[in-house]
């Protein structure tokens, strides 16, 4: 009868994850997704906690066990989910990620050694590819982590041979594993544990900055393979049904990401994202042209279209509320006012967009980059809060560009462009963006929070 309950519990709370997802993918449903995906995990884990008590000789204690693993797990999510800045949002997924990985590593050893030589050959295959994915996801993530929260350079390791180095750890833990299904011994187990760590490393190591949001999709998309392998040894129909929704959607969106920055999705897979160039650029752009807030607000008003590119540095400075309200004055002028998005704007899918509608701005007028860049020839203004990589004419026009190829927002075609900026640094794939030194650019340099304040104390 528990059983019976158990496993209907876990069919609802898998529907659940499915409308989630649904939900998840509009501006207008995300809060009714979010809410499908709370109640379909506190249901999951209730139906599992409660199957678990069912079978144990010991129920109490098992219940305090696992009552006070969830209890310092739940502390933890908390406070961090208080604490966490938007800007620091995708290196706590990156950081997510890991402990999944970490996770589908220690159950895959703790199944090997209760098994032990009764295992069959089927689990031991599951057993072995579920350490290897958790393996690589974990040390993934920490590279990922490390790189988006600045504690490493961004830029690729460049190793020599590096993709051979790939191919060698693949093919070496291919054969483990013969071994490891053959003997039933913990050395090949181990021996791959410590390959996959450092084959995990070394393949986000090796991708540069300006790619990172992809990686973080596609350590996603690891993590549901780490959970789903995790499911197969632990005999959980949810825990494989949750890994592969979540890793066929991490997939998915690592394959759009892909398309709209010009890159193979392959090349992501095998860690080749890594360009074969010198970031540095020592070529001399010319001189580029400031101005301050109030010749800003001169230009916004006798502009009848203009649209706002945001980028990561709007998020840091967190002048997405500034920003709406002088939506909000220019609309009530006239100006017909647009939001262009890049699909990697900020360091994670979607960052962008979570900004602006948090601070109110109407979905409509927010629109995508293959959405807004035929209009931008036609536009008065173009304000850059932020962005740097997503608008640089150098993957366009330079092919020997660490970015070369990847679609950006051609802002450049406007009348006039100004570019918020604390300084004439580069951006986050490392290099120069001759969108500043343009004729119809200028520089607004400080604090984006502040400026926008000033343009709208300047209105």
């Amino acid at each position: 009868m528990t059983l019976n309950l158990v496993q209907a519990a876990y069919i609802v709370a898998a529907v659940l994850f499915v409308l989630s997802l649904a939900g998840l993918s509009k501006h207008e449903s995300a809060k009714e997704g979010n809410a499908f995906g709370v109640t379909g995990m506190a249901l999951a884990l209730a139906a599992t906690v409660w199957g678990v008590l069912d079978r144990s000789a010991h129920p109490l204690t098992t219940f305090l066990l696992i009552a006070v693993a969830m209890a310092v797990g739940g502390a933890i999510g908390l406070w961090r989910a208080r604490v966490v800045e938007m800007t620091q949002m995708p290196e706590l997924v990156a950081m997510l990620h890991s402990f999944v990985g970490l996770a589908a590593v220690l159950v895959g050893i703790n199944s090997f050694l209760t098994e032990g030589d009764g295992a069959d050959a089927v689990h031991s295959v599951e057993v072995f590819l579920g350490v290897f994915i958790g393996a690589v996801t974990f040390t993934g993530s920490i590279v990922a982590f490390l790189k988006l929260s600045a504690r490493i350079k961004s830029s690729p390791l460049m190793l020599p041979a590096r993709h051979w180095l790939n191919l060698a750890a693949l093919v070496v833990s291919a054969g483990l594993l013969v071994w490891f299904v053959q003997s039933h011994s913990i050395i090949p187990l181990l021996v791959m544990t410590v390959i996959a760590l450092a084959f995990g490393w070394h393949l986000v190591a090796s991708i540069g900055g300006g790619d990172m949001p992809v990686v973080v999709s596609m350590l996603n998309s690891y993590s549901g393979w780490a959970a789903a392998a995790a499911g197969f040894m632990l005999g959980s129909d949810l825990l494989i049904v949750t890994g592969a929704l979540v890793g066929s959607s991490g997939a998915i969106l690592s394959y759009i990401m892909c398309t709209a920055m010009n890159r193979s999705f392959f090349s992501v897979i095998a860690g080749g994202f890594g360009q074969e160039v010198s970031v540095g650029d020592d070529k001399d752009y010319g001189e580029h042209r400031e101005t301050i807030a109030a010749d800003v607000a001169e230009l916004l008003r006798d502009a009848s279209t203009v649209v706002i590119t945001p980028g990561y540095g709007m998020a840091v400075a967190q002048a997405q509320y500034p920003v709406a309200e002088l939506t909000s004055q220019l609309r009530k002028k006239g100006v017909n006012v647009r939001f262009g998005i890049h699909p990697v704007a900020g360091r994670l899918p979607g960052h962008m967009n979570v900004l602006l509608a948090e601070a109110k701005v109407p979905y409509d007028i927010v629109l995508e980059m293959d959405e807004i860049n035929g209009d931008l020839s036609d536009t008065d203004v173009v304000l850059v809060i932020g962005a740097n990589d997503t608008v640089n004419p150098s993957a366009a026009e330079d092919p020997g560009s660490p970015i070369a190829g990847m679609p950006v927002l051609e802002v450049w075609k406007a009348r006039n462009v100004v570019v918020f900026k604390r300084s004439m640094a580069t951006g986050y794939a490392g290099v120069q963006n001759p969108l500043f030194f343009k004729e119809n650019s200028q520089m607004l340099f400080g604090d984006a929070k502040e400026r926008v304040e000033d343009i709208i104390k300047a209105l």
